[in-house]
C-alpha cells in the first residue's frame, strides 16, 4: 500500500485498479489496511465517494456498499453532510477477520499475537476443565484418536499440526461452552493464518508440544479438571513463546506472553 499522502486530502494513494467482480472486498481490505496501519488516525475523514470510486476504478455503489461494512467493523462513522471519519482503536472489532489480519500485519511486535494468546490461553484452560468433568466415553475415544494422530505424525509438519488443532477443536467442543468455544476458536482460526504465529517448530519442539497434549489428555482422562486447567494454560503459553520470532520492535503490551 503506497504511504505517499495525497496533498489535497492528507489521505494515502491508492493504486488505480481495473474493475473486477471481487474488487469490493479489495477495497474494503484495501482502506482498513490503511486505517489499521496508522496511515490515517482517528477522526481522519475518507476521501469523497467519487475519489474512492476513481482511484478504485469501480462504481460508488461499490464503495458506498464497501465503507458500510467497514462502518460495520467499527472503524468509520458514516454521518451524512459531514463525511466517513475513522473512529478511535477502542470501537474497533478486533474478532473480525479483516481487522484482526491487519492488525497482526501491521504489529512488529508481536504484541496483537501477545495478548490473543494469554486469551486463548485463558478461554481454552476453562474449557479443558469443563470437558474434564462433562466428556463421555465415546468423546474421549475421539480425543485420544487426535492425540494418536498427532504422535504417528510428528515427523509431518502439516500433518501434525492438523491434528493438534483438531484436537483443541475437540476439547473447545465437549467442554459444552458455547459462548467460550466461539471466541477461541475465532481466535484460533485467525492466528493459524498467519505465518507469524505459526513460527518455527524444531523436532524438540514437537515433541515438547507432544507430551504437553498428552498430559492434557490424562488430566480430561481422569476428570481432574484442576489438572485440565493448569496443563492446558501452560501449554497454550509455553508453545507461543517456542514459536515466537525474534522482533526488532519491543511490545509495549508488557513482558511477552506465550500461547
Amino acid at each position: 500500500m503506497p504511504s505517499d499522502p495525497r496533498p489535497e486530502t492528507g489521505f494515502p494513494l491508492f493504486d488505480k485498479r481495473e474493475p473486477s467482480p471481487t474488487l469490493g472486498i479489495a477495497v474494503v481490505d484495501a482502506i482498513v489496511d490503511v486505517i489499521v496501519s496508522g496511515a490515517v488516525r482517528p477522526g481522519d475523514l475518507l476521501p469523497p465517494e467519487g475519489t474512492l470510486a476513481e482511484r478504485f476504478g469501480v462504481s460508488r455503489t461499490v464503495i458506498r456498499e464497501s465503507v458500510k461494512r467497514i462502518e460495520e467493523k467499527g472503524l468509520v462513522t458514516i454521518a451524512r453532510g459531514r463525511g466517513t471519519s475513522v473512529r478511535p482503536t477502542s470501537s474497533w472489532n478486533i474478532l473480525d477477520q479483516v481487522v484482526l489480519t491487519s492488525l497482526i500485519k501491521h504489529d512488529d511486535s508481536l504484541g496483537v499475537l501477545d495478548e490473543l494468546s494469554v486469551v486463548r490461553a485463558q478461554l481454552e484452560s476453562v474449557m479443558a476443565a469443563d470437558a474434564a468433568v462433562r466428556r463421555s466415553d465415546v468423546q474421549l475415544e475421539e480425543l485420544e484418536g487426535h492425540l494418536q494422530q498427532m504422535r504417528d505424525s510428528s515427523h509431518d509438519d502439516e500433518a501434525f499440526r492438523a491434528a493438534d488443532a483438531a484436537f483443541h477443536v475437540a476439547v473447545m467442543s465437549f467442554s459444552g461452552n458455547r459462548l467460550a468455544e466461539s471466541i477461541a476458536r475465532t481466535l484460533f482460526e485467525r492466528a493459524r493464518a498467519n505465518s507469524r504465529f505459526r513460527g518455527v517448530d524444531s523436532r524438540d519442539s514437537i515433541r515438547t508440544t507432544l507430551a504437553e497434549h498428552e498430559a492434557v489428555f490424562a488430566a480430561i482422562a481422569a476428570g481432574n479438571a484442576d489438572e485440565a486447567h493448569e496443563n492446558m494454560n501452560r501449554h497454550i503459553l509455553d508453545a507461543w513463546q517456542r514459536r515466537r520470532m525474534p522482533t526488532s520492535a519491543p511490545s509495549d503490551r508488557g513482558t511477552p506472553a506465550a500461547g
